[in-house]
This record gives structure tokens, C-alpha cells and sequence, in this order.
């Protein structure tokens, strides 16, 4: 055998301080990714493209699963491509981890209640514990009073309904929509009860 198969360095591993510096560099790189795709996803999601941030968040996700915008991120592109059950666990896990964060609670309610046109009366029920947990960490807090609103209408609640629209236009004064949907609403409970059809 030649003396060359005997060196100091053969089939050895790297000097600890290499390993060091080697660990320190990979992760450097790591990090430089995980904020190069948090940015691009944010680009995304802003113009309302879920479904292609998804993947881009599904890998930040991967390196800092509890990583608060990661998770209000992902749950949040995940809404916006129509995944509304994907996007529970990652806003439930948010909201343990920030339970005094109003957007994770905002988002975790849209994720609960899913198309309103589609969902259940269960679900209506966890969106509006949502919605209420946020309006107790910030009563001005966008959408809110207005999206509970909606929910009132499809049951039909039409005095909970104006109260909910009520407080939309006490937040935002030139919400259009909510003044509109009040003057429905008020209309609508204003009306005489219907008897009930003959059999």
C-alpha cells in the first residue's frame, strides 16, 4: 500500500471547526431561502393567488413549522384556494401558539366556516366563537362585525343579523355594504310573520 492511504486527513471527517463553519454556512443558506419564499409568497398572496403561494409556504413551513406567519400564511393561501380544511390545523396550531393575535383568530373562523352558501350549522358555530375571540382582543378589528353578519342572515337570526351590521357601520362608517345589508335586514324583520303553509 502506498503511503497515501495513510494520510493524516483519510476518511476522516472534517475538523470540528470545519463542521462548524460548514453547519453554520448550510444554515445560512437555509434561512436565505425560507425568507426569499416568504417574500415571494407574500407578493402572491396579496394579488389573492393561494393556490400558487402554497407550495412556497408548504416549504417554509417545512423549515419553521412554528413560525407564526408561516402558519397564518399557509392557513391564509389555503382560503383563498378554496382548501378551507386543510387550513384548520395550521391556523388551530397559530392560535395555540398566538392566542392573543387577532388575525390568526380572523383567519381560523373563515378556515371554520368554509362557502357559506355550503356549510353547517357546526361550522357557522366555530366561525362565530372565532369571530368572537377576535372582537375581544380588538372590537375594531376589520370584516368582523360584517362577516358575523352573514352568517345571521343565512340562519335567518335577523335581530342578532342588524345588531352585527350595526357595529360593522360603528367600526367603519363608510362601509357601503354593511349600511346596505342593514337596510335589508331591518326590512326583512320588519315584516309580518308568515303563517305557516297548510299541510
Amino acid at each position: 500500500m502506498s503511503d497515501l492511504d495513510h494520510g493524516p486527513q483519510a476518511d476522516h471527517d472534517p475538523e470540528p471547526d470545519e463542521r462548524e463553519r460548514l453547519n453554520a454556512h448550510l444554515q445560512q443558506l437555509s434561512e436565505e431561502q425560507f425568507r426569499r419564499q416568504m417574500r415571494q409568497a407574500a407578493i402572491l398572496l396579496s394579488s389573492g393567488n393561494g393556490a400558487d403561494a402554497i407550495p412556497l409556504l408548504e416549504r417554509c413551513f417545512a423549515l419553521h413549522p412554528e413560525d407564526i406567519d408561516v402558519l397564518v400564511n399557509l392557513g391564509g393561501a389555503y382560503i383563498l384556494a378554496g382548501q378551507h380544511r386543510r387550513a384548520v390545523p395550521i391556523l388551530e396550531r397559530a392560535s395555540e401558539l398566538a392566542p392573543h393575535e387577532p388575525a390568526v383568530w380572523s383567519n381560523l373562523a373563515a378556515a371554520y366556516l368554509g362557502k357559506l352558501i355550503t356549510s353547517t350549522r357546526d361550522r357557522q358555530e366555530k366561525a362565530l366563537a372565532a369571530y368572537r375571540r377576535v372582537i375581544e382582543l380588538d372590537a375594531a378589528y376589520p370584516n368582523v362585525h360584517y362577516n358575523m353578519g352573514l352568517i345571521y342572515v343565512d340562519r335567518r337570526e335577523w335581530d342578532a343579523a342588524y345588531e352585527a351590521f350595526t357595529r360593522a357601520i360603528e367600526t367603519n362608517p363608510h362601509d357601503e355594504d354593511a349600511h346596505t345589508m342593514r337596510r335589508r335586514v331591518d326590512d326583512l324583520r320588519s315584516r309580518p310573520a308568515q303563517p305557516p303553509s297548510p299541510n
